[in-house]
């Protein structure tokens, strides 16, 4: 089957699309990577998504035109994507949307909310469209999150030691492996989220993030300020847990600003940037972790990386490329596969990394033009095999 998963995380800068021929054979998750394209979202739109965030407060009638309009910018990008990375045509898409909040209350989850209408998506390309793919964990009691722990668990096994796979977003999420035990999975705090908020606002919006992270190689860590920051009672609750926006925005990083003032704007960069590294390391190490397969666009960040490296010496790093899965492009696969699971009948969360009470079939199913012909229900995969 080929399908196209559509991906918007929470620094809701662009929709990554990734297509892929996916099949099971056996007890393998047989992967054909086809390529991915990224488009960014109209300003409008992007301006829209950052006002409804929380702490704003919004009307129905945002929401409801803030539904319509990632609707129509995944259906575009939808479009784009079968037309460069599958000429001859695809399957399915699986779009996650784009996540406007995740209410957590007391370290559960209660409810979770992705917008952008899939309508629109099946409406563009005549495709089935499996959609709101957190939901259903969510009711059986697990976060919702992190969802890519099942690509994860089968791109981990087998490998030496305990290896986990981190993905560097907006927020930082964690799969670990060890040997004879089950997988866990975990937010492990912000990423890119806190750093991107600052420059945003350091810059009065000129720009979004910190190239290269060039400005925090620029300043000093501040001990002060980082020791404020890992107060922060996330870092000290219990696995599988999950967090966003709705925590690490920039009234939340202001507070923190005001009760430990520092005057240079490059040292708030590096002491932010090391935030991430240090969290990250602990929740390694927490879990004996040997080897480190990292993911996302924090990957881009060489200082990020490198301050990652430097508080987990003797665990080796490397990236998700160096095995078969394009960093840029992970999340997207794996909603792609988390999509074309449903559609077989194969439940697609694990228990051990969401905290779910059981397994669930993730998703709602919205039509393409003709009738809905559902696959022969598959084997749950056991193990994960790239083709290039």
């Amino acid at each position: 089957m080929r399908v196209i998963g559509l991906m918007s995380g929470t620094s809701y800068d662009a929709i990554e699309a990734a297509a892929a021929d996916i099949t099971v054979e056996g007890d393998a998750l047989v992967l054909r990577p086809r390529g991915a394209v990224s488009l960014a979202y109209p300003d409008d739109v992007r301006r829209r998504i950052s006002a409804a965030l929380p702490p704003a407060a919004v009307t129905m009638e945002d929401v409801c035109r803030l539904d319509t309009a990632v609707g129509q910018a995944f259906a575009q990008a939808a479009v784009h994507a079968v037309g460069a990375l599958c000429p001859d045509g695809a399957d399915l898409v699986v779009s996650h949307g784009q996540t406007v909040h995740h209410w957590v209350q007391d370290g559960t989850v209660r409810g979770t909310l992705q917008l952008g209408q899939p309508a629109w998506i099946a409406e563009a390309t005549g495709l089935p469209v499996v959609s709101d793919l957190r939901a259903r964990d969510v009711a059986a009691g697990g976060q919702g999150a992190p969802l890519v722990g099942l690509l994860d668990t089968l791109l981990l096994q087998g490998r030496a030691g305990t290896p986990a796979a981190l993905n560097l977003g907006g927020i930082a999420n964690v799969t670990v492996v060890a040997p004879g035990e089950g997988p866990v999975a975990f937010d492990t705090g912000p990423a890119n989220a806190l750093v991107d908020a600052a420059v945003r606002h350091f810059t009065q919006g000129a720009r979004d993030y910190d190239e290269d992270g060039k400005r925090a190689a620029a300043g000093q860590v501040h001990a002060g300020l980082l020791s404020r920051l890992l107060e922060d009672p996330y870092y000290r609750r219990a696995a599988p847990k999950s967090t966003g926006k709705e925590l690490f925005h920039l009234p939340y990083l202001l507070d923190v600003l005001a009760a430990e003032p520092v005057i240079d704007q490059d040292d708030v960069l590096a002491t932010l940037t090391r935030l991430t590294a240090v969290t990250v390391a602990d929740a390694c190490r927490a879990y004996n972790v040997t080897e480190l397969i990292m993911s996302g666009g924090g990957v881009r960040n060489p200082v990020m990386t490198a301050m990652i490296g430097e508080e987990l010496p003797g665990v080796h790093l490397l990236v998700s490329d160096d095995l078969g899965v394009p960093s840029d492009a992970k999340e997207a696969l794996a909603f792609a596969v988390l999509g074309f699971l449903t559609v077989h009948g194969v439940r697609g969360a694990l228990p051990s990394t969401t905290g779910a009470r059981h397994e669930s079939i993730l998703g709602n199913i919205t039509p393409g033009r003709g009738p809905l012909s559902l696959p022969a229900v598959a084997d749950t995969p056991r193990r994960l095999r790239i083709v290039s």
